[in-house]
């Protein structure tokens, strides 16, 4: 599949076959991921998978209760509240795999865009290998709690930047629409 194509049929998967992804699959994605630019070649990211689908499913029920406490008090919260307290809801989409690219410590000028950059290069190579993919942002600050990272293995000092999720898509969505470019300038 050509870069191009790939980037254009890229789309947010929200619904899997069970189906798991395999390791050799895991690992091209990573490869594709740590090819990605970082400032000053620094490539300050780190990775941490999780495969098990008991195990995503109880991050899921514990990041859903961890955001709705975030929304107590909120005014402008009711639409995600609705959605969280669905039971039925998973965050992770019930994929079979969630790929969390982390950021190390003082490591880049930009360790955060960094990862951002390895996240845009892991979907993109996903695409190509008839993979879809997500980004989780429900998930971010829980997994960036002391407690989380402790419990899942994932040092301090790390900042987990960008949750994905990866797996065999049921179905692909059509696509979104976009704007146009703005442009604020072409000299």
């Amino acid at each position: 599949m050509e870069i191009l194509e790939a980037i254009y049929q890229r789309r947010a998967v929200r619904s899997y076959l069970d189906q798991p992804v395999e390791n050799n699959t895991i690992e091209a994605l990573l490869d594709a991921a740590i090819h990605a630019p970082s400032a000053m070649n620094a490539q300050p990211w780190a990775f941490a998978i999780i495969q098990d689908k008991e195990l995503l499913a109880n991050y899921s029920a514990r990041a859903k209760a961890y955001g709705l406490s975030m929304l107590a008090g909120n005014p402008h919260g009711d639409h995600w509240r609705t959605i969280l307290t669905k039971p039925d809801y998973n965050i992770f989409y019930d994929a079979p795999a969630l790929v969390v690219i982390c950021a190390k410590p003082a490591d880049g000028l930009m360790p955060v865009e960094d990862c951002c950059l390895a996240a845009q290069n892991l979907m993109l190579a996903a695409q190509a290998l008839g993979l879809g993919s997500c980004p989780i942002g429900f998930a971010r600050r829980w997994l960036n709690l002391p407690e989380i990272k402790q419990e899942l293995g994932i040092p301090l000092e790390y900042t987990p930047v960008f949750p994905v999720i990866v797996g065999y898509p049921e179905e692909t969505p059509p696509p979104p629409p976009r704007n146009d470019p703005e442009i604020i300038f072409w000299r």
